[in-house]
């Protein structure tokens, strides 16, 4: 069975910092790409940053400079840390797994629960 457990999120005043984290089990984690996605109330679901399973990052320009995704294979965990947070930064945030085989062709995708980060004053 697998599962995706994401911990970390919280409130935090405007310009603080939080650190999410994502343990996964059920899987070969080292293979996976991982990403966090969030949610704000009354939007679409958006990927913040992702880490392919070779350690290449990308992020959405919204949070470059601010957000860092990292992994740790022997822990079977993905971290996003959070810099200079700000109140849009307000979503329930989500961990991702996705991997891709070509033979045969097959994929997998899984979702955590999500995390509730609130940034207010």
């Amino acid at each position: 069975q697998v599962q995706l457990v994401e911990s970390g999120g919280g409130l935090v005043q405007p310009g603080g910092s939080l650190r999410l984290s994502c343990a996964a089990s059920g899987i070969l984690f080292s293979v996976y790409a991982m990403g966090w996605y969030r949610q704000a109330p009354g939007k679409q679901r958006e990927l913040v940053a992702h880490i392919t399973n070779s350690g290449q990052t990308n992020y959405v320009d919204s949070v470059k400079g601010r957000f860092t995704i990292s992994r740790d294979n022997a822990k079977n965990t993905v971290y996003l840390q959070m810099n200079s947070l700000q109140p849009e930064d307000t979503a329930v945030y989500y961990c991702n797994a996705e991997k891709a085989w070509t033979y045969p062709p097959r994929a997998a995708n899984y979702w955590g629960q999500g995390t509730q980060v609130t940034v207010s004053s």
